[in-house]
């Protein structure tokens, strides 16, 4: 598999932060111990990786896998029109990172998202906080230990009516 240079490139700046390189569906992967994820990312930054098209997260409880949890980067280059794939391994006994949004403003509510819904932190976050439960909610609803059907916690949650107001519509 022939790597882009700029995989090569963190390769070379950072040995022991990189635990492997694949590829999917054509698209270069990269796997980093999550701790260095700041440092990987800022150099993909400055080598032209403009755009921060998503995060997301994977619990890898059932896989195995280097963590239980890993934080997915997906980035891409406007002028090259290259995308990479950055998977940040996440220890389960202290599932921190630190944020991206100081690189990228995006990164924002997609880390409050993966806050919420797999309970990993973002460290230096200017404002870390649920954006789809309740601020009371116990438990991240994306792990692979959380009950299928839930703990009946939805029992509880208020009615959001939707649907046309007739008098604010005339």
């Amino acid at each position: 598999m022939l790597l882009p240079k700029i995989i090569t490139k963190v390769q070379d700046k950072f040995p022991s932060v990189t635990l492997d390189t694949t590829q999917f569906a054509g698209e270069d992967i990269i796997h980093i111990q999550g701790s260095y994820n700041l440092d990987v990312l800022k150099l993909f930054r400055d080598n032209g990786f403009n755009f921060l098209a998503d995060i997301t997260a994977i619990d890898n409880l059932t896989l195995g896998g280097f963590e239980r949890f890993a934080v997915v980067y997906h980035l891409l280059s406007h002028e090259t029109a290259e995308r990479v794939t950055i998977k940040a391994y996440v220890p389960e006994d202290q599932p921190e990172l630190p944020s991206a949004e100081s690189l990228w403003k995006t990164a924002d509510w997609q880390e409050r998202e993966i806050y919420d819904l797999f309970g990993i932190s973002f460290k230096g976050h200017p404002n870390l906080i649920r954006i789809m439960n309740p601020d009371d909610f116990q438990g991240h609803p994306l792990r692979k230990d959380y009950p299928r059907l839930g703990r009946k916690e939805r029992d509880d949650f208020p009615v959001v009516k939707r649907g046309i107001n007739k008098e604010a519509a005339q």
